[in-house]
């Protein structure tokens, strides 16, 4: 007698659709994109400029990583 066990594969349900994914990059290479940008107008009297791109840079990796993913879910599935 043989039984056979009903395994199937499931994903997990945070992931997030293709359109949003690639809505998502966007903005978030848009802010990093913005960072590069501001650096044009750094100069040795403006420090603001750097200011700004520390700022979107942070962002653009600091929302995907804790907003939006789970970065600390690696052993999860």
């Amino acid at each position: 007698m043989s039984s056979k066990i009903n395994t199937q594969v499931q994903t997990p349900q945070n992931e997030n659709s293709l359109v949003s994914s690639i809505v998502l990059f966007v903005v978030m290479m848009a802010l990093f994109l913005g960072a590069i940008y501001s650096l044009s107008f750094l100069s040795l009297d403006n420090p603001w400029p750097m200011a700004v791109c520390l700022g979107l840079f942070a962002l653009a990796y600091w929302i995907p990583q804790t907003i939006l993913g789970r970065s600390d879910s690696a052993g999860e599935h």
